[in-house]
């Protein structure tokens, strides 16, 4: 039997998500849960094969920072991160942070079903819509290389710092104790730094560490 747990903020979703599998005889729905910190403690405790995750739940980083978490367990499940945002740079994000797949909520019930199963099994499932995007989205990433190292270099050492953490996917508390500072202090660094450069999230300034060479 597959476990197989859902994180998404609508109790709607998650319920037709379950309607979904349900009626599949070697799937089991172990947990659901409504923001990325309750999945997290979800997959710590059923331990479930796989997890499906909505990749904008209570933030816009919210299952970003659920999906490193789960990578750090002990018996860390698949995941793939499912969104009705067909947007690209969370897509990259979500690969480089380690998902196994990329689905959107529309999915047919067949479709979800033999996703699952393919990721019990060890293998990727990536929406073919979101595929296409993937590779423009590479080359977009390419041409905008050069514009993040400059809006880099206008940072201080210790905000290129920051940002470079940001894009390893560590909370405030982590990069606290990365760099010996307050956590007050961090989130006063991370405030100052999404204004310098003009990001409205953190997924925006993990984007920019990429793009700008600070994160390989």
């Amino acid at each position: 039997m597959l476990k197989v747990m859902f994180a998404d903020d609508e109790e709607l979703v998650r319920s037709g998500l379950r309607a979904m599998v349900t009626p599949a005889p070697d799937i089991e729905v172990v947990g659901e849960a409504a923001d990325g910190r309750t999945a997290v403690e979800a997959a710590r405790r059923f331990h479930p094969d796989v997890a499906l995750l909505d990749i904008r739940m209570r933030t816009p980083d919210d299952g970003i920072r659920a999906l490193r978490a789960m990578q750090g367990l002990p018996q860390p499940p698949k995941v793939a991160m499912l969104t009705t945002f067909d947007i690209d740079e969370y897509v990259s994000l979500a690969l480089r942070f380690g998902a196994n797949g990329f689905l959107l909520k529309d999915i047919e019930p067949a479709v979800l079903v033999r996703a699952i199963r393919d990721l019990a099994r060890g293998g990727a499932v990536l929406d073919p819509s979101v595929a296409a995007r993937m590779v423009n989205a590479r080359r977009d990433e390419q041409r905008a290389a050069a514009p993040a190292r400059e809006m880099l270099s206008s940072l201080s050492e210790r905000e290129r710092e920051v940002v470079a953490l940001i894009g390893q996917g560590l909370s405030n508390a982590e990069i606290g104790g990365r760099l010996h500072l307050s956590e007050a202090t961090v989130k006063g660094y991370v405030s100052a730094v999404l204004s310098k450069i003009g990001a409205g999230n953190r997924v925006q300034a993990a984007l920019l560490a990429y793009r700008g060479g600070l994160v390989s």
